[in-house]
């Protein structure tokens, strides 16, 4: 296949797997593997030229005592530059569950004002499914990349925020747990977590948009959202510890909705600073 132009943009939040194929030699493309607790195995296969997108260890908050807790803007550009990730580079993030953690990668990077950036439907399963070609894993030893990062407040809510928001009703807050975590028919997966909920929230598990990890059509995506918001509400996501929320995030921004924000703490902050 030729080389494509360098001025690959992206205007979809997702892109599929044919889509990455077709343009998997662009020179400004960068992949990334945001799979959630991955460590280099050089036995393990990925996409051609992926870089791993290590979000416990390189893309979190490590000092903070909640999990993947959301980076400085000195931090996250910094590694993202490690990444060789570049101001006009085309971003495109999966995860080995299709999609799960990918969110938080594409989450991220708007959070910090970046806009040329999908997650890939279906990710590496879908991937592997249609056959298409890969490679053992490999760690990035490139050149660093000039990426700047821009802070977007406006995309994620932490803990005063939401307590605010929950008290006042100013916002439409949707847990992406579970149903059974929602209404507290089964325990916290993390030990010493209590059960329960954030007042006034209302649940909608992320798998419900998912099929096989391939997001859901956006007329079933709308569907979906449109018992629980309208589309000029405010919205503010949350789940276990800031990841699956941000599938809702992906699902919605897809659905139409435009004022959305992600509880960075979540649940496992929640539940640990506020008693039943």
């Amino acid at each position: 296949m030729t080389t494509m132009k360098a001025n690959l943009s992206i205007n979809e939040p997702i892109v599929s797997v044919d889509w990455l194929n077709t343009n998997k030699n662009a020179e400004n493309l960068i992949i990334l593997d945001g799979t959630i607790n991955k460590v280099f195995d050089a036995s393990l296969k990925q996409i051609p030229n992926t870089r791993l997108f290590d979000i416990k260890k390189k893309f979190s908050d490590v000092s903070n005592p909640f999990p993947s807790a959301f980076p400085s803007e000195a931090q996250f550009q910094k590694e993202a530059q490690n990444l060789g990730i570049n101001k006009d580079s085309a971003i495109v993030v999966y995860d080995d569950k299709g999609i799960y953690s990918s969110a938080r990668v594409w989450w991220l990077f708007k959070a910090f004002g970046y806009t040329n950036v999908a997650v890939l439907n279906g990710g590496f399963p879908a991937w592997l499914k249609a056959e298409l070609p890969t490679e053992t894993m490999t760690n990035y030893n490139g050149e660093k990349g000039d990426f700047t990062a821009q802070l977007k407040p406006e995309f994620m809510q932490f803990f005063e925020d939401v307590k605010q928001a929950s008290k006042n009703k100013t916002h439409t807050i949707i847990d992406a747990r579970s149903a059974g975590r929602f209404n507290c028919t089964v325990p916290e997966p993390r030990e010493g977590l209590r059960m329960g909920t954030i007042p006034n929230s209302v649940n909608l598990p992320f798998t419900d948009l998912l099929v096989d990890g391939v997001l859901k059509p956006k007329a079933t995506l709308e569907t979906a959202f449109s018992t629980l918001a309208q589309k000029e509400d405010p919205i503010i996501f949350s789940c276990g510890s800031g990841l699956t929320a941000c599938v809702l995030a992906l699902a919605a921004h897809i659905a139409g909705y435009k004022k959305l924000s992600v509880y960075d703490g979540s649940w496992t902050e929640w539940g640990s600073l506020v008693e039943a």
